[in-house]
């Protein structure tokens, strides 16, 4: 087609103007919204159970609802670990939704153990069989008095309706299902139970790589390293290598203690297994930045009873040396953040440890306590800070008009903020569908320390590098 073809032409200029259009919507203009939300700051329950049960070793996951929301969930995950995620449905049409959906998975059941041979199925609901009533423990009950679940094999499940609560919620309720599995035989096994929350495979590896270095034994569950990072190696495998195996979740119930790391992902399971199990536990946050792994660092130390190992005193000083290099570029930079409770918590206090200010953070995760942390975290900053949990990335964009920032934290979402509004961009937390490398790089840690640091100058060093005059466009920074 000639360059200059009139349908050509009006084709790109539409294109151009449609795109701008799309980016230019929001108003500055802030009206309370009480019953809409706009872009919203989170996804739904089933997504966090199904990549929570994906951390089981030999686990399937299976959905009880409709085929299109299984594959809804499988494609989230999916997008965001560049792994293929397999799953199960309940695959309900009509009847099912009228009459209840136990007939479709009382033969899923017999399906899925003879078909794919788990040795866990993990269920969890949608909103079609949450608004039915299905009762999964009865459905449950009825499948082991009928022999549908084989010896040695396990079932278990959670209920997670879309309609409230968001990926975080599910997440947790899953967690806490596997915390159930526990059979305490009454002698001590010398482990330490570590729920390291929603985090990256790689943040999985990385924990259990620290935990070691300290002398400390453990059981981290789930543990999705080795399932969505695992290594093309041209043979197919069914189930990956990795995961918490079934010994290791039942045995949770004889461990010395339990590190949830993370309030909302963690928190519920640790406080259910020292309630039913008397196996004590301690709730940290999750060990992103120089000071909440500080925390968790010393607690393994109190754990192990042992000096902080010589390796991770190394990595400590590392990440406090780059802080001191590079503190120019940082010092009283305003930042906008987005995300799961658990990770913003953590990295408003390390961006805050930075001389960086956070100054409008939201959460798409009910929890007036996540309002509430964010506030002493920053209460000593030279600006005022916004945060809203079960808030939206429309408001933050509204705020974001009404006091720019430097700097914009979050998920794949946000790129379009950052475009609109011309602001560095750090891709980080759930989802991530454009750029590869989090499942394999881990942000927790020391190590995790210096990549997000990293990250972040290297945008702003990219922005100064951009906007610099020629007089000014400095070789060495």
């Amino acid at each position: 087609m000639p360059r200059d073809d009139p349908a050509l032409l009006f084709k790109k200029f539409h294109m151009t103007e449609d795109t701008i259009m799309l980016l230019r919507h929001t108003p500055k203009e802030i009206t309370e919204r009480n019953a809409l939300a706009i872009n919203p700051a989170k996804t739904c329950q089933p997504i966090g159970a199904m990549y929570a049960a994906l951390g089981i070793h030999g686990c399937l996951p299976h959905s009880h609802g409709s085929q299109g929301c299984c594959a809804y969930h499988r494609s989230a995950l999916t997008r965001h670990y560049k792994e293929p995620v397999s799953a199960a449905t309940s695959s309900f049409t009509e009847g099912a939704s009228v009459f209840g959906g136990q007939a479709n998975m009382l033969q899923a059941i017999d399906n899925i153990f003879a078909v794919y041979d788990p040795e866990v199925i993990a269920i969890h609901t949608t909103c079609l069989s949450e608004t039915i009533g299905d009762d999964l423990k009865q459905i449950k009950k009825k499948a082991d008095a009928e022999g549908k679940i084989p010896k040695g094999k396990e079932i278990i499940s959670c209920s997670t309706p879309s309609y409230v609560g968001s990926h975080v919620t599910g997440f947790s309720s899953m967690v806490t299902s596997m915390a159930k599995m526990a059979e305490p035989t009454g002698k001590k096994n010398g482990k330490l139970n570590i729920i390291p929350g929603w985090v990256e495979p790689a943040d999985m590896e990385e924990i259990k790589r620290l935990v070691g270095l300290a002398g400390v034994k453990s059981i981290l569950f789930p543990d999705t390293s080795g399932v969505l990072n695992g290594p093309l190696s041209g043979e197919y495998k069914m189930f990956p290598d990795g995961g918490t195996t079934v010994k290791e979740l039942k045995s949770t119930g004889d461990s010395i203690g339990t590190l949830a790391l993370g309030e909302w992902c963690s928190g519920e399971a640790a406080r259910w297994l020292d309630a039913k199990m008397k196996v004590p536990c301690r709730v940290l946050d999750m060990p992103f930045g120089l000071s909440a792994t500080d925390r968790f660092i010393d607690a393994l130390r109190m754990i192990a009873g042992v000096s902080v190992p010589d390796e991770i005193a190394l990595e400590r000083g590392q990440l406090v040396d780059m802080i001191s290099d590079m503190h120019q570029y940082l010092y009283h930079k305003k930042v906008a953040l987005v995300g799961d409770p658990d990770q913003l918590i953590a990295m408003t206090e390390f961006l805050v440890s930075l001389d960086m200010c956070p100054i409008h953070i939201v959460t798409g995760t009910p929890g007036k306590k996540f309002e509430a942390r964010i506030k002493e975290i920053t209460k000593d900053m030279p600006f005022e800070v916004n945060v809203r949990a079960k808030g939206d990335m429309f408001l933050l964009h509204q705020w974001i008009k009404n006091e720019p920032v430097d700097l914009l934290i979050g998920n794949t979402y946000c790129k379009y903020i950052a475009r609109d509004e011309d602001i560095p961009f750090v891709r980080w937390g759930f989802p991530i569908l454009d750029r590869q490398g989090h499942q394999y790089f881990p942000t927790v840690g020391y190590k995790g320390g210096l990549r997000l640091l990293e990250k972040i100058l290297g945008v702003l060093l990219d922005r100064l590098d951009r906007d610099a005059p020629e007089q000014s466009f400095e070789l060495v920074l």
